[in-house]
């Protein structure tokens, strides 16, 4: 009987615990979504990326309307004796000068897009959170170690580096985003993070888990990453500009394997010669809506890294 009764108070207890536990992170999730709702450029950047999220989301249906027309790489039109054709109700942003419909390869483009920039995002801020976290904590000869890794990773050009590593494999958008994901995680971002993990290793209740017998892993993921993760999403949100940005460049340069993107999109219009002269602007849905489709999607992502400013530094919240 006695020992039921113990059972029943450490199960007790330990519901207690995790009540509280559950109320404060519902209590921080609701002062964080409060603060980021006052930052009205970071809500701006929210709708617009939804907007995008949306508009990737419609592909697949738009594709099944006529997809010998609509793909956005072998489509083609036959209906239309002149190509590139003006926007028209089949086309609502024309045809580019094979038949190719424009507004399916912005569809096809911004599903890239998302998929790469968040693959290379988690990568950056998974390997950034854990690496500063332990480089933090242990200090000496594992932080020598990750800081010179970072050091040499930050001295290698990046835009130079891809093209030579496309000349050994093929450069799918999947494994460019891990590329760009390895490379941000392990440089620039890991001395960020290792900053902050720096001011959390110091503070008194480590020292105290230490004495209360917690293990170097409890205390690196109980204690030490959990207060280090809003700066980590803060850095994800500017490595999806940054992969989407690269992308768009390197497409441009021939030196990635995608099926269709919104650099490879200015790169056609640039070789067929719509980006000179008076075909420039004769000819403008050839480069304008993937130009604005980049333009504002890395804005979008911008506006919700400054919007989480308030969040990840307190010195920032209204008074």
């Amino acid at each position: 009987m006695e020992q039921e009764n113990i059972a029943y108070g450490k199960a007790r207890v330990g519901r207690q615990l995790w009540k509280m536990k559950l109320s404060l992170w519902w209590k921080a999730v609701c002062t964080n979504t409060r603060l980021f709702r006052e930052a009205r450029i970071g809500m701006l950047g929210l709708v617009i990326i939804i907007a995008f999220g949306v508009f990737g989301a419609v592909y697949p249906w738009w594709i099944r309307q006529d997809i010998s027309v609509y793909d956005p790489v072998v489509g083609f039109d036959d209906t239309i004796t002149r190509h590139p054709s003006a926007p028209t109700l089949r086309h609502p942003l024309g045809t580019d000068m094979v038949g190719r419909d424009i507004l399916s390869q912005m569809m096809s483009s911004t599903r890239v897009a998302f998929t790469m920039g968040l693959v290379a995002a988690t990568f950056t801020a998974s390997i950034a959170t854990i690496v500063g976290a332990v480089a933090a904590y242990y200090g000496g000869f594992v932080d020598t170690v990750f800081m010179r890794t970072a050091n040499i990773l930050m001295l290698f050009p990046f835009l130079a580096f891809i093209p030579v590593l496309s000349a050994m494999m093929e450069i799918t958008f999947l494994r460019f985003a891990v590329i760009i994901g390895l490379l941000s995680g392990f440089g620039g971002a890991t001395l960020i993070v290792k900053s902050k993990a720096l001011g959390v290793v110091n503070k008194p209740y480590i020292e105290a888990a230490k004495v209360a017998g917690g293990s170097n892993f409890h205390i690196i993921r109980r204690h030490v990453i959990p207060n280090i993760l809003s700066l980590s999403f803060l850095y994800m949100m500017f490595s999806v500009q940054a992969a989407i940005f690269s992308e768009a460049i390197l497409s441009w340069l021939g030196f990635l394997h995608i099926r269709m993107s919104w650099g490879i999109m200015l790169y056609s219009a640039s070789r067929a010669g719509y980006l000179v002269g008076p075909q420039m602007t004769r000819y403008w849905w050839m480069w304008l809506p993937a130009g604005v489709g980049i333009s504002l999607l890395c804005a979008a992502f911008y506006l919700v890294g400054r919007g989480l400013d308030p969040i990840v530094n307190p010195r920032l919240r209204r008074r």
